[in-house]
């Protein structure tokens, strides 16, 4: 009988510790307010050129450079990005892929929710894609970055109905850390939402105008 009691006993705490592990390992979803208090407080757009900055990230992710400085000292890409409101957003994606994993839809419809927030809705913001330094090489996990950026940008235009005008998706893989000091850090595979600029503002909308009335042709006299 104690034996037995002993089991259950063992029994009982291991399964209240792997509840306890679950919600300890459990993704928390930030709240939209969290997100709005992140990127609301925009003053002037940065000067990056956005298609040319996509070519420099993989221009340099390619390059073999023989003095490079490592990845602890290596110069951010775009210091201008820092300029920006940002929001650091823990995604979770399959490994070695752009698919996100169920756990972070919260996330992202938590995004989606702030994007819509009347002090957010004048402007257009950055999805930037990270990736921290492993064993792949530096151009892999640029183009990785860039297809994760390009995956949340999806998820948001297809799932949740944000337009796609106001996103844009740029990938930095190991070309400018969030933890410099520790470039193998989970911390740098997070994903960036900045706001970046004003929406151009619309000409105001104006009725078509009513074509003219048709006019008929004369009877011809017999």
């Amino acid at each position: 009988m104690r034996a037995t009691g002993h089991v259950t006993l063992a029994i009982g705490l291991a399964l209240g510790l792997a509840l306890l592990a679950g919600k300890a390992g459990a993704q928390t979803a930030p709240t939209r307010d969290d997100i709005v208090g992140k990127l609301n407080h925009f003053e002037e757009a940065a000067e990056v050129d956005i298609p040319a900055l996509k070519q420099q990230v993989m221009e340099r992710a390619r390059a073999r450079i023989k003095n490079d400085p490592g990845p602890v000292n290596r110069p951010l890409i775009a210091p201008d990005l820092a300029k920006l409101p940002v929001f650091n957003a823990q995604i979770q994606f399959d490994a070695d892929t752009p698919i996100v994993q169920p756990e972070s839809y919260q996330t992202v419809g938590r995004i989606a929710d702030a994007l819509v927030h009347a002090s957010l809705l004048p402007y257009t913001f950055l999805i930037v894609g990270h990736v921290e330094s492993n064993s792949k090489t530096r151009e892999a996990n640029a183009i990785l970055s860039q297809r994760r950026a390009d995956a949340i940008r999806d998820v948001l235009v297809n799932t949740f109905k944000i337009s796609t005008k106001r996103l844009v998706p740029i990938g930095l893989g190991e070309e400018q850390f969030l933890d410099r000091a520790k470039p193998t850090s989970a911390v740098n595979g997070q994903l960036q939402i900045m706001t970046f600029a004003k929406l151009p503002e619309d000409a105001p909308a104006r009725p078509a105008a009513a074509p003219p009335p048709a006019t008929k042709k004369p009877a011809k006299r017999h």
